[in-house]
């Protein structure tokens, strides 16, 4: 098991207490690259269990993702909203999905979020 790198545990800290989903981050996790936006755990659980919901085949599943976080300790999870995985000049899906990645996962991160263009 690795060691979570602890500034980005401080990052993802911040975004859980200041309730803000604009910070924009790009990670490594598992080979893959995965750019977006973070938001914190609470709100990124909503959001989700508000997809499920809206789903005539997975609206039992939302139920999962409204169960109280006790939010102790640091934040152990990075949560993606608007995010994609990117794979060669396209991200994945092209209109943005939500993520969940263990910290611990993660071997590179940076500042900002990637997008690529045609032009």
């Amino acid at each position: 098991m690795s060691k979570p790198d602890a500034l980005l545990v401080d990052v993802a800290a911040l975004v859980e207490s200041g309730h803000s989903n604009q910070m924009p981050l790009s990670v490594v996790a598992g080979g893959a690259v995965i750019t977006g936006r973070l938001a914190p755990e609470a709100v990124w659980r909503q959001r989700v269990s508000e997809v499920l919901a809206d789903s005539a085949h997975l609206t039992d599943f939302s139920t999962v993702f409204t169960a109280a976080n006790t939010g102790e300790g640091p934040p152990t999870h990075l949560h993606f909203h608007v995010a994609q995985i990117l794979q060669g000049t396209m991200g994945i899906p092209e209109t943005g999905g939500m993520y969940r990645v263990a910290i611990e996962d993660v071997s590179a991160w940076s500042m900002g979020d990637f997008s690529y263009s045609d032009h």
